[in-house]
């Protein structure tokens, strides 16, 4: 498996596009529409958010997504349509739009929306410019596609792999977007997936759900789990493998590599947490049981505490045991060590769940460091797990101060 650059449109067979329509009304120079096209129909997978309160978009895919085929993806920037008058009628005129101008039925469009929640879409502009979206569509058109789905993200996030699959050059490439409200169990956050690879829609289905419990599960931000996450995957099969229909060694090939994209953005929305200063992974090593040794790591990156120490590039270790002992894992505390770990060096902090002397300028010097990992070992078995996730600042919280005024 080796990276590649296109993104999105790094498969066979797949356009993108993005857009300024006016669903952002403060500022033209911000796409807000982004649109993927497949030459094909394609066998399609999706996951969703966990929050019980679900965005319209959401609903509308869920029930286009039914048959496990799709042909295009539409999403605005701006409005989340969730929880707003119209929610469904809009989601799904959206769609009728977008599918008239491509000649394809409205039911194999995905459709998602991000942005602020309450407020009625002002779908008549996405009509409107549905004819300039599909006009500007391009097989080198991931960028546009990637900037045109973003909100409070700083930077864009594509990855793309290929790989071998019977014989032949399977290419599987995304785009996300994601910096605040983040949370395992999906964050607010969007990513679309493409693949040249024959695959089965429940195959693929199955490896997106495994896919998406190693890597978006696995980041957090600010502990609030959006309304409007999605993660889906369109597959063309226009790389000419044998289509993987069983488990087996293409499976296995295919599913690694999805997870490693799926990672690979994951760690991209955490490193741009809103306001953020520091991307922090927490590795804990010597757990009972992987379940175990996510739930540790989870508590550990979703501390608020833990996190803000880090953004005072504090070594303030307490903070991290603590947070393992609300995980809801049972561990000897005994029997813990904690390091702090950057580009300018490591300094263990904790030996047998008590504090170490340790050299407090370098612990610094460390903690400055943009990319930080909380290093954990245990004594409890062999099972190990990584979580990311990023400091809190004084930016976060004037960012969503004031975020929907």
């Amino acid at each position: 498996m080796k990276n590649i650059t296109g993104g999105v449109c790094a498969a066979k067979g797949f356009k993108a596009a993005g857009i300024h329509v006016g669903v952002k009304t403060n500022n033209a120079d911000k796409k807000d529409l982004a649109l993927i096209l497949a030459d094909c129909d394609c066998a399609a997978a999706a996951v969703y958010t966990k929050n019980v309160v679900k965005a319209a978009p959401l609903l509308v895919t869920m029930d286009n997504l039914k048959d496990g085929r799709a042909r295009a993806v539409l999403a605005n920037s701006g409005n989340a349509n969730a929880c707003a008058a119209d929610g469904e009628a809009n989601a799904m005129r959206s769609c009728a739009a977008a599918a008239k101008e491509l000649g394809i039925a409205p039911g194999d469009v995905i459709v998602a929306s991000t942005g602020v929640i309450g407020q009625r879409l002002p779908v008549e502009v996405i009509e409107n410019g549905i004819p300039e979206l599909v006009s500007s569509l391009s097989y080198d058109g991931s960028d546009n596609a990637a900037s045109a789905i973003m909100t409070t993200d700083l930077t864009m996030k594509q990855y793309a792999v290929e790989l071998e699959i019977s014989g032949k050059a399977v290419r599987i490439g995304g785009i996300a977007k994601g910096s605040g409200m983040i949370h395992p169990n999906m964050g607010t956050m969007l990513a679309f997936l493409t693949t040249d690879c024959a695959v089965s829609a429940p195959l693929m289905q199955e490896m997106l759900a495994e896919a998406t419990r190693i890597s978006f599960n696995r980041v957090s931000v600010d502990g609030d789990t959006s309304t409007n996450d999605i993660l889906c995957i369109l597959a063309s099969g226009l790389a000419g493998n044998v289509e993987i229909a069983a488990q087996g060694a293409d499976y296995d090939a295919f599913a690694g590599a999805l997870g490693t994209v799926c990672v690979e953005l994951a760690k991209m929305v955490a490193a741009d947490g809103e306001g953020a200063n520091h991307f922090i992974t927490c590795a804990v090593a010597g757990a009972a049981s992987e379940e175990d040794a996510e739930a540790l790591s989870k508590a550990v990156i979703s501390s608020t505490l833990t996190k803000a120490a880090i953004f005072g590039a504090d070594a303030n270790w307490g903070r991290v045991l603590c947070a393992m002992g609300y995980s809801g894992v049972v561990f000897d505390q005994d029997c813990v060590d904690i390091a702090f770990e950057s580009a300018a060096g490591r300094v263990d902090v904790c030996k047998s769940g008590r504090g170490l002397p340790f050299d407090e300028p370098l612990a610094k010097k460390i903690l400055t460091v943009r990319d930080v990992t909380i290093d954990i070992t245990l004594d409890s078995g062999t099972a190990g797990c990584v979580c990311w996730g990023c400091d809190i600042t004084y930016e976060y919280i004037k960012i969503n101060g004031d975020y929907r005024t």
